[in-house]
């Protein structure tokens, strides 16, 4: 039934912290909290150094990968002009042999 004390929701707990009242325990768990937070961003200034690295290596190997690729591209263009000239004269040989 609508309205009824057992259709209350639970309320999820919080954890609250008491604020400390004298100034050097204030003092206290501020540097504590910013020495947990230079840990923190030491963590994520080395992961970001790590995925830094990873993305050069990853990029070295493209560019060798590029640099592989227009190789053979340019090993392809070398034949395909070589066979280009072959059919040329293959047709200047068909040309004179025609009446």
């Amino acid at each position: 039934m609508a309205g009824s004390s057992n259709d209350v929701e639970p309320v999820a707990s919080s954890c609250v912290t008491a604020f400390p009242h004298r100034p050097e325990d204030r003092l206290r768990l501020a540097l504590r909290r910013l020495d947990e937070a230079i840990g923190e961003q030491s963590a994520a200034t080395a992961a970001l150094r790590n995925a830094i690295g990873d993305l050069s290596h990853t990029m070295s190997r493209l560019g060798d990968s590029v640099a592989t690729y227009r190789g053979a591209l340019d090993t392809t263009a070398a034949e395909v002009d070589r066979a280009l000239a072959t059919a040329r004269r293959l047709e200047g040989t068909v040309a004179r042999m025609a009446p």
